[in-house]
């Protein structure tokens, strides 16, 4: 087991946390002889850890006398979300990765269609976005529409697009729906979506999804930026808006 050494630092709560980590990973899998050997918690101190975690809701015993997380973990974790403002979130967050790429940062949702944009951060380049907070956008035709849409199969696509060609931005927007499809099995395995021109001309975009705890995309983020400093910035970009995003996502509760 990895100990944390800080002046503070208080060893039996580490211990828990490792505890219902684990048991959060695989509930009803483990007893306590195999979290034991798992994470190498004496057996004596873990009896105890154990009895006090079920005692106080935290961790309940099932059948062959292996572990689940419990209610009162239940009722903390709806407090937790009842308070989480994306947006409060991403205004903390999305700074620190301007500072990383220096371009703009944008959030938004997905309603029908379309984006709507919720936030933005502004790095110190000169490009003026198209979109502010309030606007609303083709999702096709933009980074952080499309990894949205991702969300959905092939059917749900269909029906949110029945008439299957799509409304072109510039003359690189993607027409077809089998297109955008294709586009978006692309985005769901490598977990980010780049556009480039197909909103608007000489703008090129990487956007990334935030998922809540029940692992559901709830929102995306993207940078937007000019050709020349994409050509220099386009694998750091990609780096930092997938982390951007995890960071929110971790916020939201996803594992």
């Amino acid at each position: 087991m990895k100990i944390l050494v800080y002046k503070y630092w208080v060893p039996g709560i580490e211990r828990a946390n490792l505890v219902l980590n684990l048991i959060a990973r695989e509930p009803n899998q483990y007893r306590l002889i195999d979290i034991t050997k798992t994470i190498e918690i004496n057996k004596s101190t873990l009896f105890s850890l154990l009895n006090t975690l079920e005692t106080l809701g935290w961790i309940v015993k099932g059948k062959g006398d292996t572990y689940s997380l419990g209610p009162t973990l239940g009722s903390l974790g709806a407090a937790y979300f009842k308070q989480f403002n994306i947006l409060q979130a991403f205004y903390l967050e999305a700074a620190k990765s301007v500072n990383v790429v220096n371009e703009n940062i944008q959030l938004g949702i997905l309603d029908g269609t379309d984006v709507v944009y919720l936030a933005k951060e502004e790095g110190k380049s000169q490009v003026r976005l198209l979109t502010d907070p309030g606007m609303r956008f083709p999702a096709h035709a933009s980074a952080i529409g499309k990894i949205q849409l991702s969300k959905y199969s092939l059917e749900e696509l269909n029906r949110l697009y029945p008439e299957k060609k799509l409304e072109q931005k510039t003359h690189k927007t993607i027409c077809y729906l089998n297109e955008l499809w294709d586009q978006l099995v692309k985005a769901k395995e490598q977990g980010y979506i780049c556009e480039e021109q197909e909103g608007s001309l000489d703008f090129f975009c990487v956007g990334a999804p935030v998922y809540d705890h029940e692992a559901k995309i709830i929102a995306g983020v993207s940078f937007t930026m000019l050709e020349n400093s994409w050509l220099k910035k386009k694998e750091v970009a990609i780096e930092e808006i997938k982390n951007l995003a995890q960071r929110l996502s971790n916020q939201a509760g996803a594992l």
